[in-house]
């Protein structure tokens, strides 16, 4: 009977001891996956009306001061600085720069960004912007004209730069678009001549033009997974070992290296 509440006693306190942090975080750690859930509720529910129209272009740490991170250094005991999260999102085809604290489960700051530039693109973005062009007729005329397969054109979108002209009210992606054919290697086989441009808001094309026709580079060896290779493509390579009898002159604890 003794030994079963000393088991049970032991389980209650291990139980526990998984609800309370068994130490403090570092200031300057990331984003938790739970954290990510936290500002991706808070944001939203700030932005109710604009749900369908909001995407998360950037979500990271807001970094504390160094004074504050060296403050905390002196004396990991005392009480951590408060969680926050710097998001940029796009909210109704607009740039939103937003702060986010997450002991408050507020947002503290936000503003509407009008410089020059835009956010990252998203990956759903870029998936949804490639597929544009295979329902594109002048697209899908221009691929026959060239004698192409359409099911082995590949495209990807890019961000066009900025040159110093003046602000554009859109953000506007380049297509790139490549023959497979027998290959994964699309980057040797570019399809040259068509300027195709789309914009991610509206998810449409809104320029296109055939300038000229250009041969696509063949695609005998041009392959480089190892499976298909045979020299002398590429030789079998020497097997390589690093060694450490010392052990590496660095350590790393958490996300931390010393």
């Amino acid at each position: 009977m003794a030994a079963t509440s000393k088991t049970f006693l032991f389980a209650l306190l291990l139980h526990i001891s998984f609800l309370i942090p068994s130490h403090q975080y570092h200031p300057l750690d990331s984003l938790t996956p739970s954290e990510f859930t936290q500002i991706r509720s808070i944001v939203t529910k700030a932005y109710p009306k604009s749900t369908h129209n909001l995407t998360f272009q950037y979500v990271g740490l807001e970094e504390r001061t160094k004074q504050t991170v060296l403050s905390w250094l002196r004396n990991e005991t005392t009480t951590n600085p408060p969680r926050q999260a710097f998001v940029v999102a796009r909210i109704d085809h607009q740039t939103h720069e937003i702060i986010v604290d997450l002991s408050l489960q507020e947002i503290t700051s936000k503003k509407t960004y009008n410089g020059y530039g835009y956010p990252l693109l998203t990956e759903e973005e870029q998936e949804d912007a490639n597929k544009l062009a295979s329902t594109y007729p002048l697209f899908v005329a221009s691929i026959s004209k060239r004698g192409l397969k359409l099911e082995e054109v590949e495209c990807g979108s890019f961000t066009l730069g900025w040159f110093g002209e003046e602000r554009k009210n859109k953000r506007i992606v380049k297509m790139m678009c490549y023959y497979l054919d027998g290959t994964l290697n699309a980057d040797m086989r570019p399809i040259e001549g068509i300027t195709m441009t789309v914009d991610p808001d509206e998810m449409k094309i809104i320029q296109f033009r055939d300038r000229i026709t250009v041969l696509v580079p063949k695609g005998d060896g041009t392959e480089y997974r190892e499976s298909k290779l045979k020299p002398p493509f590429r030789p079998s390579l020497k097997r390589t070992t690093v060694v450490q009898p010392d052990r590496p002159s660095f350590n790393i604890v958490g996300s931390q290296i010393r």
